[in-house]
Formats: structure tokens, sequence, C-alpha cells
């Protein structure tokens, strides 16, 4: 079978429509349609099966499509292999990344990666919902996302995701806030205090959920914002309270006061996720690896 057939094949697995794969390989439909059906009489048997007005694949083609990631796996281990060989990992690598973390960590990341010769690497920032990081493996080589401890929004996918950091949300007050001397604050505390929120699908929607269960109080959220510069600037403002990162949101306004909160679990995982035949190419993995060591000293 032709490697690059299978390849289409894993796409459609991955994107779910025969256009969605066209456009992602700079394929017309009808040609990818065409190597599908060439790969179908390859394989002897059906692949996909019309499903509304579109196609599904069939358990074959679900059979095979795992079989085309690990073809491409291998393939990818082997020019990596060579590239080892080398000591040279060339080569162009797509990053994703949220705002916040963006922020943080890319200066230094890319200030690291400047000194290796023939690497070259394309940055990017995009806020999505939880459902949408893994998806956007398939256009990324890396992709960063964050979720709440035990949420696994990319399982089932066969994603690696290589962890980056643990980081507190504390609770963001106004400088002269009644609450503001505190060592801490618990769901008690802050309560009844008017919140700033985060559009809903969000991960710190939990965390107020939960506030709200250890208290048995009802939230009011006054504004939803993604942006945490906005966030940062209302509350300085006196217009609320709000989650803050502990390290990745900047340096924080002389206004805003930061308090660890006790009591309720309060923190998000960020990971870098990458499909498992791109983690294998040097060039990929030597970014990871600058990612993790500019993360633990954020961490430190």
């Amino acid at each position: 079978m032709d490697v690059k057939r299978l390849d289409l094949l894993r796409e459609l697995a991955e994107r779910g429509s025969v256009t969605a794969v066209a456009d992602a390989t700079g394929r017309t439909p009808s040609a990818v349609s065409q190597q599908l059906k060439v790969l179908e009489r390859e394989a002897g048997m059906p692949l996909t099966q019309r499903e509304g007005r579109g196609i599904a694949l069939t358990s074959a083609g679900h059979a095979l499509a795992r079989s085309a990631t690990e073809v491409a796996v291998a393939i990818q281990r082997a020019e990596a292999l060579w590239d080892d060989f080398r000591n040279h990992p060339s080569g162009e690598v797509t990053l994703l990344t949220f705002p916040t973390i963006g922020a943080t960590l890319l200066p230094g990341v890319l200030t690291d990666l400047a000194s290796v010769a023939g690497l070259v690497v394309h940055a990017t920032d995009l806020d999505p919902e939880l459902d949408e990081y893994a998806d956007l493996t398939n256009d990324h080589d890396i992709v960063l996302a964050h979720a709440m401890p035990g949420d696994l929004p990319w399982g089932g996918r066969g994603l690696n995701a290589v962890p980056l950091l643990t980081e507190p949300l504390d609770v963001g007050l106004p400088a002269d806030h009644r609450l503001a001397g505190r060592s801490h604050v618990t769901a008690d505390d802050v309560v009844d205090e008017t919140w700033l929120g985060v559009p809903p699908g969000f991960p710190f929607e939990r965390i107020l959920h939960a506030i709200e269960q250890q208290a048995g109080g009802r939230i009011e959220v006054s504004q939803r914002i993604s942006d945490m510069r906005i966030i940062e600037a209302l509350v300085e403002a006196g217009l609320g309270i709000a989650l803050v990162p502990r390290y990745t949101s900047g340096p924080v306004p002389p206004g805003i006061v930061l308090k660890p909160l006790r009591g309720v679990a309060s923190a998000r995982r960020i990971v870098a996720l990458t499909r498992p035949d791109v983690a294998e190419r040097l060039a990929v993995r030597t970014v990871l690896d600058v990612l993790v060591s500019r993360a633990a000293r954020l961490g430190e």
C-alpha cells in the first residue's frame, strides 16, 4: 500500500470529512476521494461508507487508519535517527500557544532556539475551548494546552502530552480590598464577592463551581472575559475579583494583590500536545526540550 494514501486515510479519521482533508493537504476533494478509492482496491475491502451527505470509516477503515499512524511514526522515527546521526535538528516547527503562557514562555524559548542553525519556529496564538486542543494538533506540530488537574479533554486521541507546568490559580483582589491583608482566602471568604469570570467552557469555570459547592452559596459573575489583561484591569478598578494565574499572567499591576485559595483545588496543568509521528522529529523534540526547560524555571 502506498504510504501517502495511508496518510490520507489517517487524516480522514482525524478530520472527519474529505473536504477537511483536502483543505489540509492542498488537494481537491475529488483527488482525495480518488486516492481513497485506490487504497480500497489495494486493501481489498471497503474502507469508507456513506453517512448522510458525507462518508465515514468502516471498522476496517478505522483499523487501517490506526496502522497508518504506526507507519507514520516509524517513518518519522527513521528520519529522526538520521537527524540524530547528523546531530542536526533542522526544519520548520509550527507552535500554537494560548495567550498567557505564550507571553511568559515564548520570548525565552525563541531566544534559546535562535542559536540552532536550520531550525525555524513559526509561533501563533489562540485561546480555544478545551475540546478543541486535540483537533489543533492536526494543523500544528506542537499545541500548548491547559486543563484542570484530572481533566483529559484530549484523552483517547493517541496524542503525546508533555507536562510543562502545574500552575496555581490565585484570587486577584484590589489592593484596598477588605481581604487584601490576609495570607490566604477560603471559599467562604469569597463566595459572596462580585466575580469577573471566563466564558462558559473555559477551564477556570470549574473552580468557581467548586467554590460554590464548598461554601454552599451562589457566585455572582458580573463580566465574562477571556483576556487576562482586561480582567486584571477590571480588578484593579475595583469592579470585582478574579482567578489569576500565578506564574503566567505577567507582572501583577500595583493595584492588585494575589492570595492563594485554600480548601479548593485551584490550579491548572499546562502541557505540550503533539501527534505521535510528529513527536519523533528531532526538530520537534528540540523545541519540546526547550519548552520543558523554560517552564521549569517558571515553577521555580
